[in-house]
């Protein structure tokens, strides 16, 4: 079943419960609160009549027709007892069996009167005494429960009527709301399908808001990511076949060409020194190779330790001195917070010497270091002042056999990036405005 129906399913549910709940409450305390109103009402109307007839003796037959009239416009069925002879003075119901019934077995004098029964019939009471100087009479009037059922009935019915409609605009409402939070749903599930199908280029923004505009986002963060991967392994096996090919064929054709005597002497020995180069840099390439498989596969070739970067950075300026000296670039430490982190010191000192080799490379006259803290991050910052970064190869400077101009095997920099992020941190790099590169690498602060 569709997700849609299954919410608008359960909405209903859930409010049919409620209302049906409500309703059998309503339905069981309506009687009661008609009933107090109804005594209510009869108190109103029985001391409107006494005091109509206050201060007068309901033995005169005046009297006595004047309160019948009064009860004839009320249409109430009263009657007037005497506590003092015990009798009925009069009363405007004609079954005397059922008023001998009333007042032998209900007292008069409990000012919370229960429902008075008679035969299958109930009745409303309210008794209102008739203060005055010379008399100890009540009045007693009665209403049937009958007409408090019709009315309750009455009013049931009209509830359902109303309950009915509420949830056939509940049923609506919740559909339409449904459809407004599946919708999305179902398109980012289309979505999801063309990245199945590597259809990146066909995916298409979702109108939505709050968490699903969010889940929206992170699906094509990842499909960005995703294509970015195919697109750089495709480009990794045709750089990498290039990249190989190369050197081979280099030492193919002075190997064949020393068998065949078409290298003798000088040329040949040119030739050996030519294909032991290249068999080196070969090594290289293969060797930058395995450490990449490694650096994404194998958990174990890590080994943290806290690291001081004071020192981290000393052991940096040793090893780049010597490269910077061969240029004739000068490099300095230009800003050194003090800051420790946590990483494996090897790999991350072999991932931060290709980027200081990478900056020696490209730079003019002088490449800065820094470490220092920023927004709750501690930066390691590697600036030359070259022609810094085409804003093309900024995209994919991180990929691997991307190489600027001047690169070598164009690894160094990949290994880079993997290093620093099995370690934890992230990797960016950025032109300034004075001109040259940027490169960061950046690691959240903890609190000790």
């Amino acid at each position: 079943m569709k997700l849609q129906y299954q919410l608008t399913i359960a909405f209903t549910t859930l409010l049919v419960i409620i209302m049906t709940i409500a309703g059998i409450t309503v339905y069981s305390q309506m009687l009661q609160m008609l009933i107090k109103d109804e005594q209510r009402q009869l108190e109103d109307k029985g001391e409107l009549i006494v005091n109509f007839i206050l201060y007068e003796d309901l033995n005169n037959s005046y009297n006595a027709q004047t309160l019948l009239r009064l009860l004839n416009a009320y249409n109430l069925q009263v009657f007037a007892y005497d506590d003092k002879t015990e009798k009925i003075v009069f009363s405007s119901i004609t079954n005397v069996d059922q008023l001998d019934s009333f007042v032998t077995r209900y007292d008069m004098d409990d000012p919370e009167q229960p429902l008075w029964e008679s035969g299958n019939e109930k009745y409303v009471v309210s008794i209102i005494p008739i203060i005055s100087s010379y008399t100890t009479q009540k009045l007693v009037l009665l209403t049937p429960l009958d007409d408090l059922q019709e009315v309750r009935e009455s009013l049931i019915g009209r509830l359902i009527s109303i309950f009915l409609i509420g949830i056939a605009v509940a049923v609506l409402l919740s559909h339409y709301l449904t459809t407004k939070l599946v919708t999305p749903l179902t398109k980012l599930r289309y979505q999801l399908k063309k990245i199945e199908k590597r259809q990146f280029d066909q995916m298409e923004a979702i109108s939505a808001t709050g968490e699903i505009k969010e889940v929206e986002k992170s699906v094509v963060e990842m499909a960005n990511e995703l294509n970015s991967f195919i697109q750089s392994q495709r480009q990794f096996f045709q750089n990498a076949s290039h990249e190989l090919k190369t050197p081979l064929m280099t030492i193919q054709g002075y190997a064949e060409g020393i068998k065949d005597g078409i290298f003798e002497g000088e040329e040949a020995e040119r030739g050996l020194n030519v294909m032991v180069e290249e068999i080196y840099r070969l090594k290289k390439i293969i060797n930058e190779i395995i450490l990449l498989a490694k650096l994404d596969s194998e958990e174990n070739i890590y080994k943290e330790e806290k690291i001081e970067m004071e020192t981290f950075m000393e052991q940096i300026m040793v090893r780049a001195v010597p490269i910077a000296n061969e240029r004739n670039v000068d490099i300095t430490l230009k800003r050194v917070e003090q800051h420790t982190l946590t990483f494996d010191y090897e790999k991350m000192l072999q991932a931060i010497m290709n980027i200081v080799t990478n900056a020696l490379r490209h730079a003019t006259t002088k490449v800065e270091l820094s470490v220092y803290e920023i927004n709750k991050n501690v930066r390691i910052e590697v600036k030359d002042d070259g022609d810094g970064i085409d804003e093309e190869l900024l995209t994919k400077l991180f990929h691997r056999f991307v190489k600027g101009e001047n690169g070598e095997t164009g690894l160094g920099l990949a290994i880079a990036r993997a290093i620093v992020e099995k370690s934890g941190g992230t990797i960016f790099a950025r032109n300034h405005a004075d001109g040259g590169a940027v490169f960061c690498i950046q690691f959240v602060k903890y609190d000790k």
